[in-house]
């Protein structure tokens, strides 16, 4: 009777991810780029050593009891887990180990990608062109925001943040930030530590880069989106911090410019409320989907896993 691979790949990887860990392990792989099913999933758990998950999965007591006493590590393909109950494999001696670190130029990238769509109405003429309505070039036609000048905030100034701000130099934006507690000034680079409400009252424009957390989650709701100057915009790269309901009668209303979204409460669903505004640039989680990024993100959660399942230490453990 053939043994159980000890490793179990939840989602397809990037190219030669997957390849480079069945070289040195047997794995099982889930081909494809929709998750298993719940029952599935508790299934092909079982007798495993070695998990590497993406956000979709959600690793609970009840997954922990169906993979059963051997397992090991859990690497989710990730910076975030909040998919991921880490006090529930602690008391079972499982390691939790994320991706961070190898997918922040991309995510910036992306960042300043939606909001450039955003400010400049990319989305709108496209929408337009395609429609094969009518149209004629006019002084006022398609008016967008300019940014050059313009005041940044950004809420969440780890790396991606400050991966963010740093590309603010290029269109002269002064830069202000807020976290619970401010930076060093080397990690500032200048920018400024302001409390919440006065970084919102503040901020013509907004990226939202803090992770998803119990503390977090919906932190912008109605109230703090009406604290916005009028006419701002918002761009969210974290799923759940930003009402999504919210946001959109903020743009229903008026008060914003504009928003752009990369990254939904409960995906792949997206709120009808948000679909229907016009001012919305909405993308499908692209922000770390690059084929550079996805490599990497693909090859720490291996050298993760080989490593715990090697008796070393993880190279990027989540805090217990």
């Amino acid at each position: 009777m053939n043994e159980q691979p000890p490793v179990l790949v939840t989602r397809r990887l990037a190219p030669g991810v997957v390849e480079r860990l069945s070289a040195q392990l047997p794995a099982a792989l889930h081909d494809s780029e929709l998750p298993m099913s719940r029952e599935d999933l508790l299934t092909a758990v079982r007798g495993r050593r070695a998990l590497i998950t993406t956000l979709d999965e959600r690793v609970d007591a009840e997954l922990l009891d169906a993979a059963g006493p051997d397992l090991q590590v859990v690497a989710n393909h990730a910076v975030g887990y909040h998919n991921v109950d880490v006090a529930a494999c602690a008391e079972r001696g499982i390691t939790v180990t994320n991706t961070p670190g190898v997918l922040t130029a991309a995510t910036a990238d992306m960042a300043w990608a939606l909001l450039l769509a955003a400010t400049r109405r990319l989305g709108e003429g496209e929408r337009l062109l395609r429609s094969g309505e009518p149209w004629a070039w006019a002084p006022t036609f398609m008016l967008g925001m300019e940014l050059t000048g313009t005041q940044l905030g950004v809420l969440g100034m780890g790396r991606i943040g400050q991966a963010v701000a740093r590309r603010a130099k290029g269109f002269d934006m002064p830069v202000r930030y807020h976290n619970r507690n401010p930076l060093a000034p080397e990690q500032e680079d200048g920018a400024e530590w302001l409390p919440l409400e006065q970084l919102l009252s503040t901020s013509t424009v907004l990226v939202v880069t803090c992770p998803l957390s119990e503390a977090t989650r919906h932190l912008l709701d109605a109230p703090r989106l009406a604290l916005l100057p009028p006419g701002a915009v918002v761009v969210s790269m974290t799923a759940g911090v930003v009402d999504e309901v919210a946001l959109a009668a903020a743009l229903e209303s008026g008060a914003l410019f504009a928003a752009a979204v990369d990254n939904f409460e409960r995906e792949p669903a997206v709120p009808a409320a948000l679909l229907a505004q016009d001012r919305a640039v909405l993308a499908p989680h692209l922000g770390s989907a690059t084929v550079r990024t996805r490599q990497a993100m693909g090859n720490l959660a291996v050298d993760n896993v080989l490593a715990v399942l090697a008796g070393k230490d993880p190279l990027t453990p989540v805090a217990r």
